[in-house]
This record gives C-alpha cells, structure tokens and sequence, in this order.
C-alpha cells in the first residue's frame, strides 16, 4: 500500500473529533486488517506540552482532550518539592482520573546521590518509568537504581544534536545486555531528522521500548518544522499498524512543543487525528 497516499486520506478527513465516525467507515476498508480488530493503544499527552500552564491548568486541557494518561515534566511535579508535596501532586492527578505513565526528561550526570534522589522523587510520584538523558558513565549506577527501586529507566533520543543519545539505535545498544527495565523512549519526530525510519526502529528495538513521544514534522530533517499531528511527513497509520502488530504497551504520547501559549487547539487537532488513525485501522 502506498503509505503517502494513506496519510493524505487520513489527513483530510480529520479536521475534529466529530469528523472520527466518518474516518473510520471511509478508511477501514483500505488500511484495517482483521487482525488488528479489537486492539488498541494508549493514547497520552506529555505535559511538557502544557509547560506554560499550571497543574490544575494542565489538568483541566486533558479533560477537554478526553485523555486518560499523561506524563509529567518537573514544571508540574517539581523535583525540588519535598516528598510530602510530591505524593500530595500525585493524588491530585490520579483524583482527576490521570494515569501518570512516567515524568522526564531529566538529565543525568554520573553522580551517584542526585541520581538516588532522581529515583526517590519517580517513586513518590508515582512513576513507573522515568524519562532521561544519562551521562553513559552513568549506566552502572543507574542500573543499580533501577534493581533497588524497581523503576524503569528510558533513554529519551534527542535527534543529531544529542552528544549521547541522537537515534534509538544508540540507546538500544548502550543498554540491551542490561536490565530489563531500562529501555528505550523512541521520539519519533526527532529519531526521523537522524535519518532512521521511526517504524523501523520500533520493529528493531522493539523489546526494549517501553514508552514513544510524537509530534509530525513539515520537513523531515528540521525541528523548527514541527506542525499539528498528520499535517507532516511522518506515516503515523504505518506506525500506529506496527504498534499495534508488535502488541506496544506503552504510551503513545503526544509531545506538542509549539504555541506554547495556546496549545490546546493545535493538541485537540493532533489528538483528533491520532484517534481517527487508531479507529481506522482497529474497527
């Protein structure tokens, strides 16, 4: 199947979510396979994405964008707080019917105490997963972490300006003799601009992926071209058909890193979009 062909059809029938039904019937027939019926993914938010807003802010936009997981950056789970007032944020959210999926991206030196309270802080948050970019020397205390506090550790690549980890080939590497619970956060957007196929990565890393961040891009090799999700060039109904073949249990969690100061169109968009492809392709 010509997978551009595909994306165009996708992208112009998506304009909101009261567009889906009429998504599904018109596209089902091209791109669903009966295997696939009945299955799903876990569709998230970063809350990087609401970064300019407060917690009940950010809250209060996934109610609107009906969104059930999220993750979480330090801007609305300070690392800084004391554990009291982190367990406290992390009732809060689970009150408002959130699952926290994991929070990140932190930066980690080879520093044995900050990474400990890195760990402290993933624990009383309630997260299951934590999102960094380590120092590779790094590793070996990390892994200790991950064993003592049964937290997994995600290398997030950041595209060829990352000194440490630009392609999820990089971090599958440094890390598939290791621990099971360390594993790979593939963001799709920026693994494209190093030149690696983001389905292909997730066919190839696949044991090892525990999380993804998306966004679509206008050009493939420019991060200053990100748009709304299926405006771009990536091939989000291959990737979400992959997903779904390899049995992914992670989340699929939009990262919208533009219009910082007015997201939500542009997240309500993307979402609308990523619902309309999962439809088409599990109906």
């Amino acid at each position: 199947m010509n997978t551009d062909v595909s994306r165009r059809a996708f992208f112009g029938a998506v304009a909101s979510a009261a567009a889906l039904p009429a998504l599904a019937g018109a596209a089902t027939s091209a791109v669903a396979a009966p295997a696939l019926a009945g299955k799903t993914l876990k569709l998230g938010v970063a809350s990087y994405s609401m970064r300019k807003f407060t917690l009940e802010q950010a809250l209060d936009m996934a109610r609107t964008l009906g969104i059930q997981f999220m993750t979480f950056k330090d801007v609305h789970i300070p690392r800084t707080d004391p554990p009291e007032t982190t367990r406290a944020l992390r009732a809060k959210i689970q009150a408002a019917g959130i699952t926290i999926m994991g929070g990140g991206t932190i930066t980690m030196e080879n520093d044995p105490v900050q990474i400990r309270k890195d760990f402290v802080y993933a624990k009383d948050a309630g997260m299951p997963l934590v999102y960094a970019s380590p120092d590779p020397g790094a590793l070996d205390v990390i892994e200790s972490m991950v064993k003592e506090y049964d937290v997994k550790l995600v290398i997030h690549n950041h595209g060829p300006e990352d000194k440490w980890w630009p392609a999820p080939k990089d971090a599958y590497t440094a890390l598939k003799t290791r621990d099971k619970r360390m594993g790979l956060c593939i963001d799709i957007g920026h693994t494209i601009r190093t030149g690696t196929d983001p389905v292909q990565a997730c066919i190839d890393y696949q044991d090892r992926l525990y999380d993804m961040h998306v966004k679509d891009l206008k050009v493939k090799t420019d991060k200053d071209s990100q748009v709304e999700v299926g405006r771009g060039v990536l091939d989000f109904p291959g990737l979400f058909r992959t997903l779904l073949k390899i049995g992914y249990q992670g989340q699929v969690g939009l990262e919208y890193e533009i219009k910082a100061d007015d997201p939500l169109p542009g997240m309500q968009e993307s979402v609308a979009y990523m619902r309309g492809v999962l439809a088409a392709l599990t109906t």
